[in-house]
């Protein structure tokens, strides 16, 4: 078998968890993926196989798009749902929904990231994950991103409760950590906060 698979990444494995899967299933070494997806994430994982792998670099697509949630209340080490709480503070106040597509509006275009310690960014030849998992902070390097569209899904007018959830699309450039998105609409809006969930539905 040659050509491109777009699976549907499961939660709960690693993009090069689908990789070894897919070898072992088709029986063919000369397998890999085109743009990694964290394991909390689903969503879609374009494989490449056979002769096509020497055409991955060129599917890489410069944008990507997701559907996530985000929930105010409370900050992970981890930036997502998978990591321990580093701050708590009740949502003590109703939310508008101008407000949210306030923040959003504020994040679309060329705005500057800081990555999360948990991820694969390399600082001094180190992976950015291997000093956080050994208790140590870095110095991160701030990068430039694109957000081309970020668009509020939830149709209620006011959100409110301790902890406050909504649901939204992003079209971003490549590189993007949605889940750092997730924190600085919360800091923008006044309250710890993460990503609750996230699919990837185009690449």
């Amino acid at each position: 078998m040659e050509g491109v698979v777009l699976l549907h990444k499961p939660k709960g494995m690693t993009s090069h968890d689908c990789v070894f899967k897919l070898r072992k299933i088709l029986r063919e070494k000369r397998i890999g993926h085109t743009g990694t997806l964290d394991p909390d994430v689903t969503g879609v994982l374009p494989i490449c196989v056979g002769r096509a792998t020497k055409i991955a670099q060129f599917l890489t697509s410069e944008t990507k798009t997701y559907e996530g949630e985000v929930t105010l209340g409370f900050s992970t080490t981890t930036e997502d749902a998978s990591g321990e709480v580093v701050e708590k503070q009740d949502v003590n106040r109703v939310i508008t929904r101008k407000e949210v597509e306030e923040v959003l509006a504020e994040l679309t275009g060329t705005i500057e990231q800081m990555p999360p310690m948990f991820s694969a960014v390399k600082v001094n030849g180190k992976k950015l994950y291997e000093y956080a998992r050994a208790g140590q902070e870095v110095e991160r390097p701030v990068r430039t991103i694109t957000i081309h569209e970020f668009v509020l899904l939830d149709e209620r007018e006011v959100f409110e409760g301790e902890n406050i959830s909504f649901r939204f699309r992003v079209t971003c450039s490549k590189g993007t950590y949605v889940r750092t998105l997730a924190v600085m609409i919360g800091e923008k809006l006044g309250f710890p906060s993460h990503m609750s969930h996230l699919v990837r539905t185009a690449s």
